[in-house]
């Protein structure tokens, strides 16, 4: 699987209308030191995060291709993509199974039954998940979706930076959370041709593109992070281990306390309760883990709110 540009702009053409157009917010004067910047607050799109538009751009393909059958699609998740996938199936009046592992969080599986999506719950990983929507697609010839992993899907995710340089076209670099790498890829895929660095933030205990790097090919790694649900991948893709490599790519670790204190902070100082996972890109600011240049103009995609606000007021 590979994807660039042109992919990106034929998904920005096809689900045109269909999705939520991100809002841009400054940041606070002075909280990236020299550099200015802003949240892409893509945690307001369709299901609670970006994957909505992978997925409205994968059923949206195959429909158009004559290639989705009877039986739909199925996927496995921790809960954001089968979300986003039970979502645009139904718009398109199509059914969707969705597997995901039972350690998924409550609120993400009552809301896929509430999309109509038929859910099961195997293992405690992603990859058990995969695994069992996999027989499960052999079976009953359903279509076979993935959380990341599927040029259609990254292509979707990356129309996501056209609508930030659209809006601001001085963006210099984005900084975005990393699991198995769709967001990342569509997002460097679109980036690269208009030289805009991109910030790749994982959690050092789910570090599949940064391991990746490393090792110079794809490697499994274990999984151990507060931001597993969403960024839990036990392994990237060849794609965006390739758009990795580039030179305007940067590859960075959070710690889950960074990650837990970037989401308390994002809660205490502008009231948005994001997922941990979203919480990860902003992580790599405050700790340092990324510091701008000066001048530097910074977009800070929040990419996900499918959380239990329960302990933010804690």
């Amino acid at each position: 699987m590979s994807i660039d540009h042109l992919d990106v702009l034929a998904a920005a053409q096809r689900i045109a209308g269909q999705v939520r157009p991100v809002t841009l917010a400054p940041l606070d004067p002075g909280a990236l030191g020299a550099a200015t910047g802003v949240f892409a607050l893509e945690l307001m799109q369709h299901t609670g995060s970006f994957k909505a538009r992978g997925a409205l751009n994968f059923v949206g393909a195959h429909l158009e291709a004559g290639t989705l059958p009877e039986s739909g699609v199925v996927i496995a998740s921790g809960g954001n993509a089968g979300m986003a996938n039970a979502w645009a199936a139904r718009a398109h009046g199509v059914r969707a199974t969705v597997f995901v592992p039972v350690t998924a969080p409550a609120v993400k599986v009552a809301r896929l039954r509430t999309l109509g999506a038929e859910v099961h719950q195997v293992g405690a990983e992603y990859a058990e998940a995969l695994d069992a929507a996999q027989r499960f697609a052999s079976r009953t010839g359903a279509l076979s979706s993935h959380a990341y992993d599927d040029p259609l899907i990254a292509a979707g995710a990356g129309t996501l930076l056209e609508e930030i340089v659209a809006a601001r076209p001085d963006v210099g670099t984005v900084v975005v959370a990393v699991g198995g790498g769709g967001l990342f890829s569509g997002v460097a895929a679109a980036a690269r041709p208009r030289g805009i660095r991109v910030v790749a933030v994982e959690p050092d205990g789910a570090q599949a593109m940064h391991a990746a790097l490393d090792a110079g090919r794809v490697v499994d790694v274990p999984v151990a992070s507060v931001a597993a649900d969403s960024l839990g991948a036990r392994r990237t893709s060849e794609t965006a281990l390739r758009l990795a490599q580039h030179a305007d790519v940067r590859s960075v670790l959070v710690t889950d306390a960074a990650i837990v204190a970037a989401r308390r902070h994002l809660w205490d100082e502008r009231r948005l309760a994001v997922e941990h996972g979203a919480a990860a890109a902003l992580a790599a600011l405050e700790s340092r883990a990324y510091v701008p240049e000066p001048g530097e103009k910074i977009a800070i995609v929040l990419c996900g709110a499918n959380t239990d606000p329960a302990d933010l007021a804690r």
